[in-house]
């Protein structure tokens, strides 16, 4: 990086230094080792060798750091390192006093009504050209960054032109003669509200490190995966655009950060009510599958969708048909009969709500018809490669998350059996009660039923369980544990827990070590980012 930085010493533009430098940076935007901070060791390094090799070179990857850093920490040490070297005497070209140093001029959004994709321009200017004067509000270059909605709200793509008149030309063109195109401007704060809510959802996707559902929504990245961001333009542009969304003006205070409006479940719940009452409905025969279908496809549009369920496009249907619902969702047999259908009805109701021309409605419902033969391929039977019945299904997944089927039967083995099926009541792992029979019965094979079962199971000489046998303090010590343990794996608070637990049994660690593994680390965390840390460290 410092050849490369000569290199760029004579670069007359600061705009040019800005993007190579940015493209630098980013190299390494994303990239994960299990127990290093990636961006920490690689950063901060940088940073100490620019500081080390005293020359102008490594004064200016100083000042690209100061100006361009992900982080805040970075920043400040790079602003350290220029003051020691500035000390020593070592001069930069003008540009390397001008990175980062523009003004917001405008700034506008474009897209077009189904809503998949917004596209948001940034307009900056510079405050000063050393090679002559130049008005501060004079375009001098547009930044866009590309927000996918059906994706869980996370840039796409990032990309910096300098023609911005031209840009906006044709934005503005393009939305006078499509009816269905949009373009209109943007306020600056309303833009840093909404890029900066994107720019946070980006990183925590690439980071994979999502917060507790207990905490509200989480990102989803839906039909993508964390290496489709970082390895394109965005991660190349990554650096420079979390420096350009810093100089847009704060929103006043007290103003809202957020863009995306809060869907509780009441909320949720009157929606639904409102659709199953609707005449758009009135032709779905079950009524129970029927409300269980709308629950998963208002979910999706509040949680994925940047809080808009009533949104529909062919895009989104088709998203959500044949990738959100194999991947996060397990649905009954009559379920899956019954989306399709319930989905036309969705696309009809909503679409003649949120204003959406007819033609468009019409081309979203061709769109779920067209995905449902692929999506009854993909989806017939999701657990039919683990070997479980529907019956072992509904107990690992009464909330019908297909994302927490693994890290389930890995804390409660014995729900994916049939071993437990004589006293369901007695085994709920929602109760501690419940975690404490499955445990004690997963780990040391005996039971106390509160009530007399019949079957093989309870009476007779045949059964296979134990009577308690006991009460051991060190046992039942033990059981305390790994029932602390046990609820949060059910629950993934926080989600590296289980992400720590498969790299250890990747490694060929067996289970019983992995949760005595995992036991001390949460014995021994002081706080939950202590804990979360001490995981990654695993």
């Amino acid at each position: 990086m410092l050849r490369a930085a000569r290199a760029l010493l004579a670069v007359r533009h600061p705009l040019d230094a800005e993007l190579a430098f940015s493209e630098m940076i980013g190299a390494w935007w994303g990239e994960r080792v299990p127990g290093m901070d990636v961006e920490r060791l690689l950063g901060e390094g940088l940073i100490a060798h620019a500081t080390a090799s005293g020359t102008s070179a490594g004064l200016g990857v100083l000042a690209a750091v100061a100006a361009l850093g992900t982080s805040t920490t970075q920043r400040s040490l790079a602003e350290q390192g220029m003051i020691a070297l500035r000390e020593r005497g070592l001069q930069v070209p003008d540009w390397a006093c001008q990175l980062g140093a523009v003004t917001p001029v405008a700034a506008y959004i474009s897209g077009d009504q189904f809503g998949d994709t917004d596209d948001v321009v940034c307009v900056f200017g510079r405050g000063h050209d050393p090679h002559g004067g130049r008005d501060p509000l004079s375009p001098e270059h547009a930044l866009i960054l590309v927000l996918d909605h059906n994706s869980g709200g996370v840039l796409r793509d990032a990309w910096v032109t300098t023609k911005v008149e031209r840009l906006l030309e044709q934005c503005r063109r393009r939305a006078e003669t499509d009816d269905f195109a949009r373009f209109s401007p943007l306020e600056l704060t309303e833009a840093r509200t909404l890029l900066s809510w994107a720019l946070e959802r980006t990183e925590q996707a690439v980071a994979d490190t999502l917060a507790d559902r207990s905490a509200g929504p989480t990102v989803e990245l839906v039909g993508m995966k964390a290496a489709d961001l970082t390895g394109g333009s965005l991660a190349t542009h990554f650096p420079l655009a979390n420096a350009r969304v810093r100089a847009l003006p704060s929103p006043p205070l007290g103003e809202k950060t957020s863009p995306v409006p809060a869907w509780r479940r009441d909320r949720r719940a009157v929606l639904a009510a409102r659709f199953l009452a609707s005449d758009e409905a009135a032709e779905l025969s079950d009524s129970y599958a029927a409300s269980r279908c709308t629950d998963h496809i208002i979910a999706h549009g509040c949680d994925v969708d940047s809080g808009r369920p009533l949104r529909v496009s062919p895009r989104k249907v088709e998203s959500f048909l044949l990738h959100w619902l194999p991947g996060r969702v397990v649905l009954l047999t009559e379920e899956q009969e019954a989306m399709p259908h319930v989905l036309a009805a969705w696309v009809r109701w909503a679409g003649a709500r949120s204003g959406l021309p007819e033609v468009a409605v019409g081309a979203t419902l061709d769109a779920v018809w067209e995905s449902t033969a692929e999506f009854h391929r993909i989806y017939r039977d999701p657990a039919r490669p683990l070997g479980l019945r529907q019956e072992a299904i509904r107990r690992l997944l009464p909330d019908g998350d297909f994302a927490s089927l693994a890290r389930r039967m890995f804390a409660f083995p014995l729900l994916a059996s049939e071993l437990v099926t004589w006293a369901p009541e007695e085994f709920d792992p929602h109760t501690a009660r419940g975690r404490r029979a499955l445990l004690r019965l997963d780990h040391y094979g005996e039971y106390e039923a509160s009530t007399p079962h019949s079957g093989r199971h309870s009476t007779g000489q045949d059964r296979w369980y134990r009577p308690l046998t006991g009460n051991d303090p060190q046992r039942e010590r033990e059981l305390d544990r790994h029932e602390r343990l046990a609820r949060r794996l059910w629950y993934g608070q926080p989600a590296n827990l289980w992400t720590a637990a498969r790299r250890m049994l990747d490694r060929g660690v067996d289970r019983p070590r992995v949760l005595a593994t995992l036991g001390e680390v949460l014995d021994s965390a002081t706080s939950e980012s202590d804990l979360r840390r001490r995981l990654d460290a695993l």
